[in-house]
């Protein structure tokens, strides 16, 4: 079942509170993964909860579904909401997001893009980011930059 697809039938493109996960997943030189969604931009793997899924299963669910990888061990880095989360979708969609953000310590299985969700998938440094990033994956990129330069680790 798609929750956000049944209550859209409901309020049309009126305002709806959504609540996701996104993870920062990294390799062994530290690049942090990311995907290249359907709008040809990239941003991190993620995204909304379903009824009766807790953050960590709705994280875990979204890098199965678009990556075809398990991460386990997850450290929660943040919750983030507020006025800069507030979007209006090119359908006219109104949406406030509250996101957890999550770092997966533990991944395994081979990577591979659904060809849906996931263009295409691929490690990138930190600080050589690809350009066509939408604001809201470059804000939690830049809290989880600060986390590890604060924290010396994860």
């Amino acid at each position: 079942m798609n929750y956000v697809k049944t209550i859209r039938k409901k309020i049309g493109h009126d305002d709806l509170i959504l609540i996701g996960s996104n993870i920062i997943i990294t390799d062994s030189s530290h690049r942090i993964l990311l995907q290249k969604r359907a709008n040809e931009t990239w941003g991190l793997l993620g995204g909304l909860m379903e009824i009766g899924e807790s953050l960590e299963e709705t994280a875990i669910r979204e890098v199965k579904e678009e990556a075809h990888i398990d991460i386990a061990e997850l450290k929660l880095l943040n919750v983030f909401s507020g006025p800069a989360f507030y979007f209006t979708l090119p359908n006219k969609d109104q949406i406030y997001v509250v996101t957890a953000l999550y770092h997966a310590k533990h991944i395994s299985g081979e990577l591979l893009a659904d060809g849906f969700e996931s263009l295409a998938l691929d490690y990138f440094d930190l600080e050589s980011l690809p350009e066509n990033m939408e604001d809201e994956y470059k804000i939690y990129i830049q809290f989880y930059k600060n986390y590890i330069n604060e924290n010396k680790s994860i």
